[in-house]
């Protein structure tokens, strides 16, 4: 099995929902950003490693989204979104997934931004494809005392 890298919720507010994880399990976060794709402006935020105790992904990620994004949580409420693994090759993955029963639910790419969440209805959630060139960048941004994380190979 290859590993996720990381497990996102989305969230009708951000804090509150930090700072219950922060209460119930000690996670601790990162500074919380301000992002846009497309028309939606949302905010997003990963949970940090506690250091020296430095362990791999998974992260928790938490992202607040306007209504009609694709993190719009208006009416279901806050919910477990999807689990975000890195792709060797984000086409030939999301091709295979597709293949698999795992429809696309949404793409990024026509956003410039490589990545794509595919529905796995018995799970309720999404499973998120991200093209393994970002992770450097997300490491720079999120862990930059991160090491490689395992990559789905088509």
């Amino acid at each position: 099995m290859t590993d996720f890298y990381h497990v996102c919720f989305a969230v009708p507010d951000i804090e509150p929902a930090m700072r219950d994880l922060t209460t119930a399990a000690g996670v601790e976060w990162n500074p919380v950003k301000q992002d846009k794709l497309g028309e939606w402006e949302f905010q997003i935020v990963f949970s940090r490693k506690a250091r020296p105790s430095s362990h791999a992904a998974p992260y928790i990620e938490l992202i607040q989204g306007p209504p009609g994004s694709p993190w719009d949580v208006t009416e279901t409420g806050a919910r477990c979104d999807h689990i975000g693994f890195w792709a060797q090759d984000l086409e030939a993955q999301s091709r295979r997934w597709e293949a698999e029963g795992f429809p696309t639910d949404f793409s990024g790419c026509p956003y410039g931004r490589p990545f794509a969440y595919h529905r796995a209805d018995s799970l309720g959630i999404r499973l998120e494809l991200v093209d393994a060139s970002r992770q450097a960048g997300f490491l720079a941004a999120w862990d930059p005392e991160g090491g490689a994380m395992p990559v789905l190979d088509t």
